[in-house]
């Protein structure tokens, strides 16, 4: 099972135990134009999880296990920040604690972010340009997967942890899970608290490509 090395609302998003990352050295990059729509993609699935969300689920445990949906939610709000800033920027810069993005309507909140990021990764030269996470120094073409994986999975997470549909955007799942496979080294696995990823969780072949990606990043389905 996955979930953050650091308190919810404690960095400004980006990579998380329940995201995805690569490692130092020459990470595989993935110049294809699907690339810079895989992010709307993903942002349109989990957009329709969080609508359907409701005040008694906030508090509800996830899949994270340090994290209720309350937080989970925060984490997708920031994260959407972190890597819209980052495609701009080309880095994100070191600020204060985010406040609470679920104090207020964090559908509207999401959506704005959301088409923020979208609009980052399809600027012109976005797939090209170096982006510094905390990690390496990537490029967009790996980092645009990299922040659809995070918020697509996170959607995962919210949707199992209130009872609903796993089965999300088979295509978009099966996408995600092909290029995670390339980025997510087993050096970074191990327990809880103490690698960004714990260890891969067996499925059958036969299930659903978003539960196998969950489990692939350390989910039990």
């Amino acid at each position: 099972m996955l979930e953050s090395t650091q308190p919810a609302g404690g960095t400004r998003g980006g990579p998380s135990r329940g995201s995805h990352g690569s490692h130092a050295g020459d990470p595989p990059a993935f110049p294809d134009p699907v690339g810079s729509q895989i992010v709307r993609r993903a942002c349109d699935s989990t957009g329709t999880v969080l609508a359907a969300l409701r005040p008694a689920d906030l508090d509800r445990p996830t899949p994270c296990a340090s994290w209720t949906v309350r937080e989970v939610v925060r984490h997708i709000l920031d994260s959407a920040a972190f890597y819209a800033e980052l495609a701009e920027a080309g880095a994100v810069a070191d600020g204060d604690e985010d406040p609470d993005s679920t104090l207020g309507d964090f559908n509207a909140a999401f959506r704005s972010r959301a088409d923020r990021l979208v609009a980052a990764f399809n600027a012109p030269g976005a797939m090209d340009k170096t982006m510094r996470m905390p990690m390496a120094e990537l490029p967009g073409s790996v980092c645009v997967w990299m922040a659809a994986g995070d918020i697509f999975t996170h959607g995962w997470d919210l949707a199992k942890a209130t009872g609903r549909p796993t089965d999300l955007e088979p295509e978009l799942a099966g996408m995600l899970l092909a290029r995670i496979t390339q980025l997510l080294p087993d050096s970074m696995r191990g327990p809880e608290g103490q690698a960004p990823f714990g260890p891969r969780v067996d499925v059958p072949a036969s299930a659903p490509p978003a539960d196998r990606l969950a489990a692939f990043t350390g989910r039990r389905p």
